[in-house]
């Protein structure tokens, strides 16, 4: 049984300005495990599994919180849930070539946990209404106030979920839009739309911050 999350991680990461290749982004996740660590862990040692969650801790936190809009309590809950997922099924991660790295695997429990309690949330509005100028993506770089991370937090938690997950997962996990859309059950078109008009709203919810910096 991995330990009661801490309530309070250290401060996250901001979010990185865009890039022209998401790919390029580099992912809080990247944390190397050594085999060796990996088998202790799938042999049932504690102390191994202590390593791994310690490791990963903030980057699942960090993520769950941005993901549902600040809510602390529950980005808590995603990080257990995801622990105890990778407790259960760590025996069943196979690296190596073509495998992947184990942060990868990682992550891919966590955002699904997230986008499950996301989900469960039944709201009437999860996005920005679509529209035909998605095309148009702003691509400019963030406001300044985007490096303060509690101004970025306070922005985000002002969009929509689906925009929200959509901004994170592309700019902060270097995610292209065709895998958001299979991690939201959503087209890529939709991607680009909540990337282009979900940009533009934090764009203007940053930028009064700066101009009073």
């Amino acid at each position: 049984m991995p330990p009661s999350p801490r309530p309070d991680p250290t401060p996250e990461p901001p979010l990185p300005a865009p890039a022209e290749a998401a790919a390029a982004v580099r992912s809080s996740f990247a944390i190397d495990v050594p085999e060796a660590l990996l088998a202790r862990a799938r042999a049932g040692e504690a102390a191994a599994f202590e390593q791994i969650y310690r490791r990963f801790e903030r980057p699942v936190f960090t993520l769950a919180l941005r993901l549902l809009g600040g809510a602390r309590d529950e980005a808590a809950d995603v990080l257990q849930d995801t622990m105890l997922k990778v407790l259960a099924k760590i025996g069943d991660y196979r690296g190596g070539e073509g495998g992947g790295p184990f942060w990868g695997w990682l992550r891919q429990i966590a955002i699904n946990e997230a986008l499950m309690r996301l989900r469960s949330r039944r709201r009437h509005e999860h996005e920005l209404p679509l529209d035909e100028d998605f095309a148009a993506a702003d691509a400019g770089p963030l406001p300044a106030a985007a490096a303060d991370a509690a101004a970025l937090a306070r922005a985000l938690a002002q969009l929509p979920a689906a925009t929200r997950s959509v901004l994170w997962l592309y700019h902060a996990e270097g995610y292209t839009h065709e895998e958001i859309a299979a991690l939201m059950q959503r087209t890529p078109s939709f991607s680009k739309s909540q990337l282009a008009r979900g940009g533009r709203r934090l764009r203007r919810l940053l930028e009064p911050e700066t101009a009073h910096a």
